[in-house]
């Protein structure tokens, strides 16, 4: 089951849509059975989250936060929270030519990944090669 909340006013969020996408999202993985949560935010919020928790004072486009107990393993359980900045997807969707429903999509796919134990920064490409077939099975 996947949460949605929209922490922010830039932008208009429909919390149902990306919810339904979102669950695709976790069956595609092989997590249907699990949930997390996704919460839309401002920039302030996203860099006060990514100074608090990684010690990094700047804006970013997406955040996860496993649950202490996420394995890749372990199924109905609850993997954890992401944070999205919508206005930093906003810039990134115009930057790569993309629609922003699409940079969104592929952020809290990132995200998910994050919280079922991959790390893009140390598994060799393993992640990235992951995230790169799951956009194409769900047309992201």
């Amino acid at each position: 089951m996947i949460e949605v909340v929209n922490r922010q006013r830039k932008k208009k969020i429909e919390p149902e849509a990306w919810t339904t996408i979102a669950s695709e999202m976790l069956k595609a993985i092989g997590k249907s059975q699990s949930s997390a949560t996704v919460a839309f935010v401002s920039d302030t919020k996203i860099r006060e989250l990514n100074r608090k928790f990684r010690g990094i004072d700047s804006t970013t486009d997406v955040l996860s936060f496993p649950d202490a107990a996420t394995t890749r393993q372990r199924q109905g359980q609850n993997l954890g929270d992401i944070a999205v900045s919508v206005e930093q997807a906003e810039r990134q969707a115009k930057e790569n030519g993309l629609r922003f429903q699409e940079e969104i999509s592929q952020l809290i796919l990132h995200g998910l990944l994050h919280l079922c134990g991959y790390d893009h920064e140390t598994d060799n490409g393993e992640m990235n090669r992951l995230e790169l077939r799951l956009r194409k099975k769900l047309g992201i």
